[in-house]
């Protein structure tokens, strides 16, 4: 299939498409700042002398270029019969990272792969629409989510075992701090006796940045990273009773065996991507695991605790692998580990997003997240009258981030809006990715669904009739991608993932017909039970959004500690679980290829995109089993 990289089959297409929209665009604009005068923001000290101000200029104005929108808009009308429903992205990788060289990683031998999944509804509205939301300024928001989402994701994966009597939990090395660097020494001293679970550590040795900003950044990409030096997993174990000793690192390489539990080897985790120039940003500062990355560097290499001596040498592409019935689990009665954190998971392939309306901030966004991912879809969507949808002024807020390459892509518009959540074009996008080929030249592949339903309350019914819609496209667009049949397998199925805000949860009384759609028959959520019974750790993934901007949730370590789902604010009935959980993260367990098997390895919720917008992201990682033992 040809992938669109740009909106329109012919240049003059595109040509009167920037004619129209530079005459729509003035008054676009002035409307959307009028408008958003009067939404009250918190930041701003003197909102009533700014409407005074500027209501008048702003109006002046937008009556001025009235005129030039209706002829733009005569012009921009007709185009939209005429163009694609996305625009796709490639900026080519070729290094270890790119997307050529992880098909070569993995043959559909061995024990299987693992693929890191997330999504995130991320509020790239329009200024005046987002601050109903209680979120400020799109423009400098897409940059920072792109910026946070990218740092998140390419830190190294490290991984942190506690031993203790009444503690054998596996914790990120986001969340811990093994060393302090204490003075103007730089000196790495040990913490006695336990660790902070915090992902922010306050030191003076760190260039002046703030805390906050590394907990709410991750790992800094302007950091230098020797991503050669090592290629197997960084180990690091703490004792809880052995008072103020160093903790030891142990070095798979040499078969060291972790004390007091079974020791991890690797998997053959893909690297991330090399660091670009630039990749820092306004808020770009070094992990706040440093101290982590510092001392595991020592360990395996006996160099010091010198943070600024050691950390540039920190193997990027590090990663914890374990074999499933070897790890200690931090929750012995649940078949994966499930975690609040306060990053995105290292080594994320898969990324949905949705509400990236904005076409300025999906650039700006794009723009961020190709310094991590090779492969992305933007503007998806259809604007005007297409087909059996109403008229459509906004597309469907879809963004799809992929580090693997994108073979098919189809997109379908929900014909069954109604009121105000009509106006954007919400519907399905269906992909189909490539992520191995077997030593037969099969095509091994993977199908990813992401979606936004209906918004509005009380309409059960709509949101049904779309899952209804969502199921019968993905089974079209399965059959007519597949190039296999029984007798002739050209192409072998890892994994098959929906995911997005399907705006209902499983607790709501009034959310009983949703909860029951014949869709969680056939695809499993991780954090479920059954139609209204969650699992004790799910929470909630929708924000109060009158308290987004207080203290105690405005950071990552803060909304972490908050138990952010639980708020429960506004709501007609008390739900009996911990909070409105409306990002959903669903896999199938069936139609994959005979003998596979897909199961959860990992499920996070995410707080990196506190203050940016109300919702919290979540991820999964995904162990794609091929029933073959390791050699």
């Amino acid at each position: 299939m040809v992938l669109y990289t740009t909106p329109f089959p012919s240049s003059c297409l595109s040509a009167l498409h920037t004619v129209s929209w530079a005459l729509i665009f003035p008054c676009y604009w002035l409307l959307d700042r009028l408008l958003a005068l009067f939404i009250p923001d918190p930041c701003q000290k003197y909102q009533l002398l700014c409407i005074v101000l500027f209501t008048p200029i702003y109006l002046g104005f937008l009556v001025t270029s009235l005129p030039f929108a209706f002829l733009g808009f005569l012009l921009w009308f007709p185009l939209q019969s005429a163009r694609r429903p996305y625009v796709y992205s490639r900026l080519e990788d070729k290094g270890p990272a790119g997307g050529a060289a992880l098909l070569s990683e993995w043959k559909g031998t061995g024990p299987g792969k693992s693929f890191c999944f997330a999504t995130a509804n991320v509020c790239l509205l329009p200024d005046s629409l987002a601050r109903l939301n209680n979120v400020f300024n799109t423009q400098a928001r897409a940059k920072e989510i792109g910026q946070r989402i990218r740092n998140g994701a390419s830190r190294p994966q490290i991984k942190i075992y506690i031993d203790s009597p009444t503690n054998t939990s596996i914790s990120a090395a986001s969340f811990s701090s093994l060393v302090s660097p204490q003075g103007s020494d730089g000196m790495a001293r040990a913490i006695p006796g336990s660790i902070k679970r915090t992902a922010s550590v306050e030191y003076k040795g760190n260039g002046g940045r703030h805390p906050s900003d590394e907990a709410a950044n991750g790992p800094a990409s302007s950091d230098p990273a020797d991503c050669s030096s090592l290629e197997h997993a960084c180990i690091v174990r703490i004792s809880g009773d052995e008072g103020g000793r160093l903790p030891e690192a142990d070095d798979p390489a040499t078969g060291g065996q972790a004390r007091n539990g079974a020791g991890g080897g690797p998997r053959g985790q893909t690297p991330n991507h090399s660091q670009r120039d630039g990749d820092s940003g306004s808020l770009g500062s070094p992990s706040a695991s440093r101290e982590s990355l510092v001392k595991a560097k020592a360990g395996l290499d006996g160099s010091s605790g010198d943070p600024g001596a050691t950390y540039s040498k920190a193997p990027h592409k590090a990663s914890v692998v374990k074999k499933a019935a070897a790890r200690k689990r931090r929750h012995p009665d649940e078949a994966f580990d499930h975690e609040i954190s306060a990053f995105f998971p290292a080594n994320l392939d898969f990324l949905c997003l949705q509400e990236v309306f904005d076409k300025r901030a999906a650039t700006k966004l794009k723009d961020q997240l190709h310094g991590y991912f090779e492969y992305i879809l933007y503007d998806v969507g259809v604007y005007g009258c297409q087909g059996r949808c109403s008229f459509k002024c906004l597309n469907s807020g879809l963004f799809f981030a992929s580090r693997y390459p994108i073979m098919d892509v189809a997109y379908h518009c929900y014909t069954n809006g109604k009121g105000t959540d009509s106006l954007a074009s919400k519907g399905a996008l269906f992909l189909k990715v490539q992520v191995g080929s077997t030593l037969q030249d099969q095509r091994i592949v993977g199908y990813i669904t992401c979606t936004h339903l209906h918004a509005l309350e009380d309409d059960s019914a709509v949101r049904c009739g779309q899952l209804d819609m969502l199921q019968d496209w993905l089974a079209d667009f399965r059959k007519s991608t597949s190039s296999s049949s029984t007798a002739n397998p050209e192409e072998l199925v890892a994994f098959d993932i929906i995911c997005g805000d399907l705006n209902f949860d499983n607790c709501s009384s009034d959310d009983k017909l949703e909860q029951q759609h014949s869709l969680f028959t056939r695809y499993k959520d991780p954090c479920r039970l059954g139609p209204g019974e969650e699992k004790p750790w799910a929470i909630g993934t929708l924000l109060d959004k009158d308290g987004l901007n207080d203290e105690d949730v405005s950071t990552p370590d803060n909304l972490q500690n908050k138990s952010p789902g639980a708020c429960q604010k506004g709501r007609k009935d008390v739900l009996k679980g911990n909070g409105r959980r409306i990002d959903y993260m669903l896999y199938a367990e069936e139609g994959l290829c005979l003998d596979w098997k897909a199961e959860v390895e990992e499920f996070s919720f995410i707080t990196q995109l506190s203050g940016l917008t109300d919702h919290l992201p979540v991820a999964m990682r995904l162990m794609v089993s091929t029933g073959e033992e390791e050699a």
